[in-house]
Parts: C-alpha cells; sequence; structure tokens
C-alpha cells in the first residue's frame, strides 16, 4: 500500500511515515498542497492523507484538484474539528476526516479501512468490458469478439453471455436463467436455456470452454 502523506509540519510526517512503514506500507511526503497535487498527476497512490491547513495550495483546495483527474481516496487531517469543516470535506470528496492531535494507530485503523471499502467498492462496481484470453466482450457497445473477429449473435445469446459474465464464478440453475435473461413472465423449459447455451457455445469456438455445465443444475462461467 503506497500513501501520500501532505503536511507543513515535518514532525507529523516523519511520524506517520515511520507507523506506515512499520505496518508494511510505503510512504511519500509532501509539504503544501501544490506540491501534493503534482505529486499526485506523476504517481499513483492507495491513498492520501490531506492536511488541511497548509500555505500556497489548503487541503481542501488540493482534493479537489486531485479528484478532477485520479480517483485515489483522502483522510483530512485537521485541528479544526467543528462539524461544518467535516461536513465540507466529504462534500469535496474526502473519504474521512481525522482531528488533530490524533493516535498514529488510530489514522493507520482509518487507512486500512478507507482503502478496504474503496476497493470493495470497485470490485462490485459493473463494468463494460471484459477480455478472456482471446474472447473480448464490449457490454456497453453489445460486441463480442473471437479471435479479433466479431461474433455475431442473436440478442439472447448477447443477453445469456453478458450475464454469465457479470456472475462469472457462480452456479446459475437453469430456472435463475430464464428469470433474469428471459424474465419472470415467460413460459418456456429448461430445454430453452441448453439450446441457447449450445448456439452460444457455437458461436465462441475455442472459448466455449469457459461455459461449464454443472451435472442437475445449471450452468457457470469460468474463465
Amino acid at each position: 500500500m503506497k500513501v501520500l502523506i501532505v503536511d507543513d509540519e515535518e514532525m507529523i510526517r516523519n511520524v506517520l511515515r515511520e507507523y506506515i512503514e512499520f505496518d508494511g506500507g510505503e510512504a511519500d511526503e509532501a509539504q503544501d498542497g501544490m506540491e501534493a497535487v503534482k505529486k499526485c498527476r506523476e504517481n499513483d497512490y492507495d491513498i492520501v492523507l490531506m492536511d488541511v491547513m497548509m500555505p500556497r495550495l489548503d487541503g481542501f483546495s488540493a482534493v479537489k484538484e486531485i479528484k478532477k483527474y485520479k480517483d485515489v481516496p483522502a483522510i483530512m487531517l485537521s485541528a479544526r474539528g467543528e462539524e461544518y469543516d467535516k461536513l465540507f470535506g466529504f462534500e469535496i470528496g474526502s473519504d474521512d476526516y481525522v482531528t488533530k492531535p490524533f493516535s498514529p494507530k488510530e489514522v493507520i485503523a482509518r487507512i486500512h479501512a478507507v482503502v478496504n471499502r474503496t476497493k470493495g467498492a470497485a470490485e462490485r462496481a459493473p463494468r463494460d468490458q471484459y477480455e478472456f484470453e482471446g474472447l473480448k466482450i464490449d457490454i456497453a457497445g453489445r460486441n463480442v469478439y473471437v479471435n479479433g473477429e466479431r461474433a455475431e449473435l442473436t440478442p439472447k445469446e448477447y443477453e445469456l453471455l453478458f450475464y454469465f459474465v457479470e456472475n462469472r464464478g457462480v452456479a446459475l440453475t437453469r430456472e435463475r436463467l430464464l428469470n433474469k435473461v428471459w424474465g419472470y413472465d415467460f413460459y418456456g423449459d429448461d430445454r430453452t436455456v441448453d439450446t441457447h447455451v449450445k448456439m452460444l457455445r457455437g458461436n465462441l469456438k475455442e472459448y466455449r470452454k469457459f461455459i461449464v455445465t454443472l451435472r442437475g443444475l445449471g450452468y457457470k462461467f469460468e474463465a
């Protein structure tokens, strides 16, 4: 985990660096908001610890500028603990607010909480494009490419493949596939699912291997 510590007080930067490195992380430093913005443009960080009151460019303004081009989580550090300051910090995009004087151990705990929360949200967020070996799937554009060539799928085959991919690794019953892909008011049976899976596999060529049959249950997309 790489952390950028932004504070005009060297002692605070040194203490936080010591605890971050003891925790197994990597720390970089900036003395003011201007330097922090420059470093975030040039480097990638897992999180930024941002002091509020600094010369040249305050922490709030620095976070607003950084968030324009990089979605990096930020924890504000401030001697001002008024509710207004905390609310303003959240409004401009900060993820947490720690009031000085603080316990370095508490800051470390908050770093882990924010990073884990941010990563969890990113993993849960739906994606538009996937790539599994030579199989490329563009959900937003409704395009599927097999070894660089566009596959011509029926509308239901697209929907079926997209649902498989978005639920990869999950065992999907034929009933669930009918409900989610065809709709609850569809009066077909299991053979409808099996027929479409067979056609979809044919269009995916060698990447048919990703759609695994679960005997007596349904299917699972494994890649």
